[in-house]
């Protein structure tokens, strides 16, 4: 009985170790991401990236192979004049705009493309 305790508890150890090796992998990939944009483009992205006036071009570019324009370009430029940012790219990569990253749906999904 004590031996199966033993083994339980070195499972449970052993899990514990991988999950926090994969989680430091994880978060260390997401801040290369981050800081691989903004050293890239020059410190392009981020909070408040933009002018208000630059919305409707960043969009375009990040609404540009959706086969729903109208309603990416709705919401991006919606989500853009309010964050004065928009992430790199057509899809992804939201990490970079936290604000437009967390702005949510009342049912909880994503509001901003």
């Amino acid at each position: 009985m004590a031996m199966a305790r033993s083994y339980a508890l070195l499972i449970l150890v052993i899990a514990a170790a991988i999950l926090m090796v994969e989680a430091k992998g994880v978060i260390e990939a997401s801040h290369q991401i981050q800081g691989e944009y903004q050293l890239h483009r020059g410190g392009q992205y981020g909070p408040g990236s933009l002018k208000s006036s630059q919305c409707p071009s960043q969009c375009q570019r990040r609404c540009g192979k959706t086969q729903y324009k109208k309603p990416c370009l709705f919401f991006c430029q919606k989500c853009c004049n309010a964050c004065l940012c928009v992430p790199p790219g057509y899809y992804g990569n939201k990490q970079v705009c936290p604000c437009y990253n967390n702005w949510k749906t009342k049912r909880g999904g994503p509001k901003c493309p």
